[in-house]
């Protein structure tokens, strides 16, 4: 399997984890799924956020080229799916 990588300069990775969490609205904290208000010992209702920001930043870059891939392959399908459609239609006025 091909490997995509991309390097950031070391005093750079801060601000573009930052970044893509921020404008990606990664939450800090998330849904505890051991929750149960009903507990006799409840634990707390939100945890911090299991996925690491760089674990987050893959996803993230992940999606967008799968994304793009799909929106390319479907465009391509439709121009060639219009390109191929036969439009020619043949309307005659009967009182002519």
């Amino acid at each position: 399997m091909a490997q995509f990588a991309i390097e950031i300069a070391d005093e750079d990775v801060a601000r573009v984890l930052g970044a893509v969490a921020a404008n990606y609205n990664r939450p800090e904290k998330v849904a505890n799924p051991d929750y149960d208000p009903n507990a006799e010992n409840p634990v707390d209702e939100l945890i911090d956020n299991p996925e690491t920001l760089p674990q987050f930043a893959n996803r993230i870059v992940r999606q967008f080229l799968a994304e793009h891939v799909t929106s390319y392959e479907v465009r391509s399908a439709k121009e060639a799916a219009a390109a191929a459609a036969d439009t020619a239609v043949n309307i005659f006025d009967p009182q002519a």
